[in-house]
């Protein structure tokens, strides 16, 4: 919450004014066995359920999760492997090589003044050819599977929830885990993503012997097909009043799963788009504006990477072979060359201090972001700062940094 420059642990020691001798300390500590990752996650949900003026929808609390790419030069990094990035930015080359996370996080605030408060971001992909490893904690499921795990593992601590997820999450092995966890677990969770436009859903059967489905229907078809069913309507979306036209329609949808998700394509400004739930309680309307909030996550991404330097880590090991840049297909990859039991678990301790890292920088703006809205209305950036145009929201991360970083020293001596 305090550096000043995006050097990972050196500008933690520059910051705090530590001696040079407590580098060494500092590297051991990310790495150290002597703490378990999984209660400090749990601790800091449960620090978040109590402290921070989380939002609810009705009874549920609302999740956030997308997957966040980080590229990385270094080939001794563990889990660093070549990833398509699906961005439209221009500026960012098709393919990297780098680290795949599931971010996970929880909204906090009001409409106006949001905070998606980071609660995990965890490692997942790159690491499959370790499973067999001893003392590996690592997942054989995909990046969407994992992350419908992870924000369950969440709603344990904090209740029902909705779980607002990105148009490649609508899958059937998500749904399938889902519907695993709900049945055996004590809460209960609902996802609401984007279906894709060629998204085929299928009529539920008629009368008579039931079949598993019936006719198929295209989903963007029914723009035309159902235009005289939609609905007029006017809802603030992403900060300011819209004009929309949708339909609601619940369908059977998931090749050999066939389950009823309800489905509402929306039209603004020209725009189609078809969104889906699981939960079929949900009015179209509120499905419509709990999407729009989805986008706060990322906003937590920019800041995570901006002002903290949550991904300004370096963690690696002599242990592990070098990643090969033009490694063809077929060919074993750097963790499929370890064999030697003690290289295995220093490279686990690379992967524990990047898991670690991450951890800790979630806590980080986690507490900033809490400050900032349960300061809403008795603090302003201009009380802590300079600016130019002052915020008239909540006072924003980068003003919280600033002032700690001046008073910390100040805060410690009183």
């Amino acid at each position: 919450m305090l550096r000043s420059d995006k050097l990972d642990i050196t500008s933690v020691i520059r910051d705090l004014a530590l001696a040079p001798g407590c580098y060494p300390s500092m590297i051991h500590f990310f790495r150290s066995s002597a703490w378990s990752l999984e209660s400090i996650r749990s601790r800091w949900f449960s620090a978040v359920k109590e402290y921070s003026p989380l939002y609810k929808e009705g009874n549920f609390h609302i999740l956030v999760g997308d997957g966040v790419k980080q590229p990385k030069e270094g080939r001794r990094i563990p889990g660093v492997k070549k990833l398509f990035q699906e961005s439209e930015n221009s500026a960012k080359p098709e393919y990297i090589h780098g680290h795949m996370f599931g971010g996970l996080g929880i909204l906090a605030g009001t409409v106006r003044n949001w905070a998606c408060i980071p609660l995990s971001i965890r490692l997942h992909d790159g690491l499959q050819a370790a499973r067999a490893w001893n003392g590996a904690a690592v997942s054989g499921a995909s990046h969407v599977v994992q992350m419908v795990e992870d924000a369950y593992h969440a709603a344990l601590t904090f209740g029902d929830s909705l779980l607002l997820l990105d148009r490649y999450f609508l899958t059937v092995p998500a749904l399938d885990k889902l519907r695993d966890l709900n049945r055996d677990g004590d809460v209960r969770m609902g996802i609401i993503t984007k279906a894709k436009k060629s998204c085929t859903a299928y009529e539920k059967p008629g009368r008579g012997r039931p079949p598993k489905k019936g006719a198929a229907v295209h989903l963007k078809e029914l723009f035309l097909s159902h235009r005289e069913k939609f609905q007029e309507a006017e809802i603030e979306l992403y900060g300011k009043k819209e004009s929309i036209r949708y339909h609601c329609v619940d369908l059977l949808w998931g090749q050999k799963l066939y389950q009823e998700l309800r489905f509402v394509l929306v039209e603004m400004d020209g725009i189609q788009s078809i969104l889906a739930s699981t939960s079929l309680e949900l009015e179209p309307l509120s499905i419509i504006r709990l999407y729009s909030y989805r986008f706060r996550i990322e906003c937590t991404f920019r800041e995570l990477k901006q002002q903290t330097g949550a991904f300004c880590y370096h963690f690696w090991s002599k242990h592990m072979p070098k990643l090969s840049y033009y490694q063809k297909a077929g060919e074993a990859g750097p963790l499929e060359q370890v064999t030697d039991e003690k290289s295995r678990q220093n490279i686990l301790k690379a992967v524990r201090a990047i898991e670690m890292h991450m951890a800790q920088s979630c806590i980080a703006m986690g507490i900033l972001q809490s400050i900032s809205v349960s300061s809403l209305g008795k603090l302003s950036s201009n009380q802590l700062r300079y600016q130019r145009t002052p915020s008239k929201g909540r006072v924003s991360e980068a003003a919280l940094m600033a002032h700690l970083r001046k008073y910390f020293f100040l805060f410690m001596e009183k």
